[in-house]
């Protein structure tokens, strides 16, 4: 039951994952907007089935752990979170693995699927989005002033980062995913979806309040026999 913590060097950052379990189904699990390993899996890291899984929870650059870098968010900023995660497990030694992404972290996932397809074995991504409206826009704004957070939230995520690099990071991150409505479709991922060959099983909060449910239907009807 134990679980490990380390880091390693990959594409010139050292990026700090933790790993539990023996078993042979290896699986990464990628955090959200702001999150890391501990933070969004510790239900996960803890509980999944040891020896059916091998499970590693990562903390994307600028994320967690995995500071220095800090976190910013060019224009391909979740291309270069893909390829960090599939190069991470690759210095892992994992030949095979599925990817359990949520939020940003199922954005990466999608991409990561699409672009690597002899890699990944499975794909679950849950209030994950392949595009940015103008609606979505303007909910990510009334989240941009971490202060108005609920404490529950809120409060691992200061512990975590201190208050002002969290605020920062979040001012950045509007900014950073806003920048996609900006095109004409608002297109994330929207073209790489059909790319997506393993079983894919998207999942979707009726009460998510930052991912419209119209993002997890638009996933669904385009990568071949999701469910």
């Amino acid at each position: 039951t134990s679980i490990t913590s380390a880091k390693i060097q990959v594409n010139g950052v050292h990026l700090h994952y933790q790993q539990a379990g023996e078993g042979s189904h290896a699986v990464l699990l990628l955090p959200g907007m702001l999150g890391s390993g501990q933070t969004d899996f510790g239900p996960q890291l803890k509980s999944m089935n040891k020896q059916r899984f091998t499970i590693v929870a990562w903390d994307p650059r600028g994320y967690g752990k995995s500071i220095p870098p800090s976190r910013d968010f060019p224009p391909d900023f979740f291309e270069r979170d893909a390829k960090d995660a599939v190069d991470l497990m690759q210095a892992l030694k994992f030949k095979k693995f599925s990817l359990l992404g949520w939020s940003d972290g199922g954005i990466t996932a999608l991409i990561a699927a699409a672009k690597y397809p002899n890699l990944i074995h499975k794909l679950v991504v849950w209030g994950a989005n392949a595009s940015v409206t103008q609606e979505d826009v303007r909910i990510y704004n009334g989240i941009r002033d971490v202060s108005k957070w609920s404490e529950k939230v809120r409060k691992p995520l200061e512990e975590l980062y201190g208050h002002n690099y969290f605020a920062k990071t979040c001012e950045a991150w509007v900014d950073g995913i806003s920048r996609f409505a900006e095109t004409s479709d608002g297109n994330i991922c929207q073209q790489l979806l059909p790319d997506i060959k393993c079983p894919t099983f998207i999942i979707h909060g009726e009460k998510d309040p930052l991912v419209p449910q119209a993002h997890a239907e638009y996933i669904h009807k385009h990568i071949k026999g999701s469910r």
